[in-house]
């Protein structure tokens, strides 16, 4: 699976700009309480049991990805999970399930999931924060995002440009 997420712009609601997320990655709302999940490894689909600890979890996760621009490839999800593991997880299933993905990371981009975790300094999750997810989605995204100590653009922007790139960039200006 190649990774859909969009840098998505600071002046949406979390409620558009979730929708947003989980149209442009072929998700829906309805599979956060589905019986099962399905997930793509190696060009296969896998199911799985979808557990009341995830389905308490995915939600939050979702709207982490749509705040901060990680992907939903493998990869993508790796970073994901060092941003969690570091910005603080709440429950056993949520340490478990992001060091899982964050040891996976480390075969497949461990230069990416080593950024993320030390993007992550500073950053609160929304499982640590404590806002009710139905609060959360009425805020615009910048203004979440300052809540929980991510940067106005998300963390995986782009990084800027160096060298002769900078320079006509601000001659540019």
């Amino acid at each position: 699976m190649t990774t859909k997420t969009t840098q998505i712009p600071g002046h949406l609601t979390v409620r558009a700009a979730r929708d947003l997320y989980l149209a442009t990655n072929g998700f829906s709302m309805a599979e956060y309480s589905a019986a099962k999940f399905g997930f793509q490894l190696l060009g296969r689909t896998f199911q799985l049991p979808n557990p009341p600890a995830r389905q308490a979890a995915i939600a939050r996760h979702d709207l982490h990805h749509v705040l901060v621009g990680y992907g939903t490839d493998l990869a993508g999800e790796s970073e994901i999970g060092a941003w969690e593991l570091r910005s603080g997880c709440t429950t056993p299933f949520l340490y478990m399930i992001n060091l899982v993905a964050l040891l996976g990371g480390l075969f497949v981009a461990p230069l990416r999931v080593l950024r993320a975790w030390r993007r992550a300094k500073g950053c609160r999750t929304l499982y640590l924060d404590g806002l009710p997810y139905a609060e959360a989605l009425e805020l615009r995204v910048v203004d979440l995002r300052r809540r929980l100590g991510i940067p106005d653009a998300g963390i995986a922007a782009p990084a800027p440009t160096t060298g002769a790139a900078q320079a006509e960039s601000a001659a540019r200006s």
